[in-house]
């Protein structure tokens, strides 16, 4: 009997791997093989991307969650086949993405979830390293140690280990506690004429990351707004008043949009740059509120060392609400 056709249950949920109930049932997909074919491909991560949500407010919370596939196999003449059938998958999903030279599906790092090997943080200021607690045994920072733990769930599976002020540096072992896996550079920077900015985005492994912009910022504004053309004419006295307007505004706002300046930093930190620029999701620390915030610069030419010597980036951001509330 040769395969014929497919049908996939989806379950989303979160908790431990295989917790699923029926209401945890999110899509039922069916294909049937195509001719020359030996395969039946199904994609899922779009489908798993509508239940991985982001809403950030200086917490730093695990947005991982699992996703069950029950197969079962059908063939040619549509009946089920009689072994292994259903089959189950068991995915951890987190809504990061590969770039086209990963190739297909590829399997990002699973121990510290930037891509940089340098933090930048204000002098005095404590800071978030996110890792992916499956793959690490511990993390030591300068000479303190941290144990990791997983105790299965899905909101442990990406955990945020808390930087101290003016730490130095920060080594990732694998669950062995021995092999070091990555090394991070933090640098304390000293701002005594600007107020340091901290933005923070979600990454390329589906993660919420900080990145502190230490130089001049600039606030400005665009207004929009609409006219039409009103009757002033007082038709008992037949005249008009000079105080009246004759072309009236409405649906009057305004976006407020702010540039940001980094400050000197390592040219390993172009990747970090290049991943806040293509976020979906940023916040700022802005007057003490965790506010939206859109990027809008879209072209970047990367600095390096031996080019630029000094390596600054300037980025421009709309904050993602109107100046007037207009929520209705």
């Amino acid at each position: 009997m040769a395969l014929g056709s497919v049908r996939m249950n989806l379950y989303i949920y979160n908790g431990l791997v295989g917790s699923y109930t029926d209401n945890h049932l999110r899509y039922t997909l069916e294909k049937s093989i195509i001719q020359g074919e030996t395969n039946i491909v199904l994609e899922i991560a779009e489908l798993v991307r509508d239940y991985i949500t982001f809403n950030f407010n200086n917490d730093y919370t695990c947005n991982a969650v699992w996703a069950t596939a029950v197969v079962y196999y059908y063939d040619e003449n549509g009946n089920l086949f009689n072994y292994s059938n259903p089959q189950s998958f068991n995915y951890l999903a987190v809504d990061g993405y590969g770039y086209f030279e990963d190739e297909i599906n590829p399997e990002l790092q699973r121990h510290a979830l930037i891509s940089s090997n340098n933090i930048y943080l204000p002098e005095g200021t404590a800071g978030k390293l996110p890792i992916f607690a499956e793959g690490v045994g511990k993390v030591t920072i300068d000479s303190s140690d941290t144990q990791i733990t997983d105790n299965g769930n899905s909101n442990q599976k990406i955990q945020y280990v808390d930087i101290p002020a003016d730490s130095n540096t920060i080594q990732i072992y694998d669950t062995d506690d021995t092999t070091l896996l990555k090394t991070i550079k933090v640098t304390n920077i000293c701002e005594p004429k600007y107020t340091p900015y901290k933005v923070t985005f979600v990454n390329k492994y589906g993660v919420y990351q900080d990145l502190y912009f230490f130089k001049k910022t600039t606030e400005s504004f665009d207004v929009t707004s609409e006219t039409y053309k009103t009757n002033i004419i007082n038709t008992s006295t037949v005249s008009y008043s000079l105080n009246s307007t004759q072309r009236q505004l409405y649906n009057v706002n305004a976006k407020t949009k702010i540039s940001l300046n980094t400050g000197f930093i390592n040219e390993d930190m172009n990747s970090t740059i290049e991943e806040l620029m293509i976020t979906e999701n940023a916040w700022i620390r802005w007057e003490n509120k965790t506010l939206p915030i859109l990027p809008l610069t879209k072209n970047m030419q990367f600095k390096t060392s031996l080019n630029d010597k000094l390596i600054n980036y300037t980025l421009e951001f709309e904050f993602g609400f109107n100046k007037i509330n207009n929520i209705r």
